[in-house]
């Protein structure tokens, strides 16, 4: 199936991609970075997925979630009838990460099948499946699985199948826990009763939502995606909740995106803080805070989601890829890199929450104190470059763009709360910084900003110089960089992060067109004042999305399909801040400025 044909469900612990066909085909307990239980989205069916679905083939197929939550229902229409299947995770506390399906007879009578194939730790354990009481059991090592439901099954060769006719107003039910296998199997709720506290707590948390501005719906919903792939006991938000899935179909550049990036952590703060979660906006502040602490020169580029620094990546040989794209990777070996940029988040986290809070915690000042003078002794490095090239240092532009935020946000810090510091001395690094940029990653005979110091390569980092405020949005610089970028980087008016032909990653082949990127356009486009335009890019993004709402990485403009990671935060954090963005710039216009600009 597509990328596109996918829905996304979730327990703030972990989550899975349900398919328009009704199969998960992905799937990790207990956690978004746990072994795979369902893996067909690399492989096949036998690989592990869950199927509920009419016998014969429907007639139509028809999806929505549940308006204000993450509960997704599809519809089938077939020859015999219509039923309606529901599929959630409810938040589970303390409790076992439980994933439930119920089918709802919607008229006729629809013949049904089931079929239930647990293959743990990435397809690479068949478990032993025996009949239980309510249900079935399927155990291997230390997972153990348990399927509750009043449907008659039958047990095959590690499978569980079932075959039942669904009748109007007929509802049929069920749960799969997993557990840890040397305990107790825990007591299964009644779905029922945990749909409707699912649905309770999804919209008492969408009900507190104060954005007013611009396209609020499709914010809203990237703001319950987000919602969807944090952990809420560390406060984590993870990139994707899945691996490997292509940047280019039948190409190697498959990773696996179930940590959490410092790059998105303000983009992060900024969307949450924009819906008025402030909430959940000082817990991933805190996660940051925890994940980084210690010695500034060992601070990473991503942690896991409890904040471990040790991310190994190994390849899957067993699992042929999303469409045979290979390999298949577990960890990422990119936490290892060196980002200057990765400093300026820190600093701009602690600026925002600094901000939402009205105050500074004084206990906090010295660690990022230690922050700014590791930057002042390392600005001048070159590094791997925001977007994890597995080619040679440079100095990129945008790297030293964060390394002039450091300065900037602690200067800002500083005198907004009377805070000791050496003022005079980074203010004196901050303009150096902000000299050498202009003039050695600004190409005046091209009018723009270049990659990286002495290139004539473009890429769309740089669109985040009006954004973080290093120039005015206005000024000539950025409007001819943004004029360069759309022409010389845009596919069919779609943004690549860089040219992989003119620019040396490492890697071969070449990507989809990053919308993060695109949506860093339509912010940049409505800050420089030029709002029609932004609107128009917004809306062709917008209609990217698939029937839900859900962005993946990028997309590719050639296939005229969405590739990479599935859902992907940093689009939904940008399309977030592309229409904040835009209300800022349309109140600026109707001279009712709003203040806050999106800005790292």
């Amino acid at each position: 199936m597509l990328l596109e044909d996918y829905g996304f469900i979730g327990d703030l612990q972990t989550s899975a991609l349900v398919g328009r066909n009704g199969s998960i085909d992905w799937l990790c307990m207990p956690a978004f970075d746990s072994g795979s239980c369902f893996a067909s989205l690399l492989g096949g069916p036998e690989h592990g997925r869950w199927l509920v679905a009419p016998t014969a083939e429907p007639v139509a197929v028809t999806r929505r979630y549940v308006e204000g939550t993450l509960v997704l229902e599809t519809e089938f229409e077939t020859a015999e009838g219509a039923v309606r299947l529901i599929d959630f995770m409810p938040r589970r506390g303390s409790g076992p990460p439980r994933l439930i399906r119920i089918v709802e007879g919607l008229r006729g009578r629809v013949p049904m099948r089931m079929h239930l194939l647990v293959r743990p730790d990435y397809a690479s354990v068949t478990p032993w499946v025996e009949a239980v009481a309510d249900g079935a059991v399927a155990t291997a090592g230390p997972d153990a699985f348990h399927l509750c439901t009043t449907v008659p099954l039958e047990i095959r060769a590690g499978t569980v199948d079932s075959e039942f006719v669904a009748v109007e107003s007929g509802r049929y039910r069920f749960a799969l826990d997993r557990y840890a296998s040397f305990e107790p199997a825990p007591v299964v709720e009644d779905a029922e009763s945990a749909l409707a506290r699912t649905v309770e707590w999804w919209r008492d948390w969408t009900g507190r939502c104060t954005y007013k501005g611009a396209y609020r719906d499709e914010v809203l919903r990237s703001l319950i995606v987000l919602k969807g792939m944090t952990d809420e006991t560390t406060g984590a938000i993870v990139a994707a909740p899945t691996t490997s899935l292509p940047e280019a179909l039948g190409g190697v550049r498959n990773w696996d995106y179930r940590y959490c990036w410092l790059r998105d952590s303000v983009l992060a703060l900024e969307a949450l803080l924009a819906g008025g979660y402030t909430g959940e906006a000082l817990a991933f502040r805190d996660f940051l805070l925890r994940a980084g602490t210690g010695d500034p020169a060992d601070v990473q580029i991503m942690y896991g989601i409890r904040g471990e620094r040790r991310l190994t990546e190994f390849e899957v040989d067993h699992l042929p890829g999303y469409e045979g794209s290979a390999p298949v990777r577990v960890g990422n070996a990119a936490a290892e890199q060196f980002q200057l940029d990765v400093y300026g988040e820190v600093l701009s986290v602690a600026y925002k929450g600094a901000e939402a809070l009205g105050r500074i915690e004084v206990r906090m000042w010295p660690r990022w104190q230690a922050v700014i003078e590791h930057v002042e002794k390392i600005w001048r490095d070159p590094d791997d470059g925001i977007w994890e090239t597995r080619g040679p240092r440079r100095d990129f532009t945008q790297s030293k763009v964060m390394a002039w935020v450091v300065f900037d946000r602690a200067v800002r810090i500083a005198e907004g709360f009377g805070l000791d510091a050496p003022l005079e001395r980074w203010k004196r690094t901050r303009d150096e910084i902000h000299h050498e940029i202009c003039e050695r990653g600004y190409d005046p005979v091209r009018g723009t900003f270049t990659q990286y110091y002495g290139s004539t390569e473009l890429d769309a980092s740089v669109l985040l110089i009006p954004l973080v405020g290093f120039l005015p949005p206005t000024d000539d610089r950025v409007t001819s960089t943004i004029d360069a970028i759309r022409s010389e980087l845009g596919r069919d008016g779609f943004v690549s992060r860089y040219s992989t032909t003119d620019t040396d990653d490492g890697l071969p082949g070449d990507e989809g067109q990053f919308l993060a990127c695109s949506f860093w356009l339509v912010s940049a486009l409505a800050l420089n004042g030029r709002v029609d335009e932004a609107r128009a890019l917004f809306e062709r993004l917008l209609g990217l999305a698939n029937d839900l709402g859900l962005l993946a990485e990028e997309y590719d403009v050639q296939a005229g399909r969405q590739v990479g990671n599935f859902p992907q935060a940093f689009s939904h954090l940008t399309l977030v801040g592309a229409a904040f963005a835009i209300t800022v710039a349309e109140r600026a216009q109707a001279a009712d400025p709003v203040d806050g600009a999106p800005g790292v």
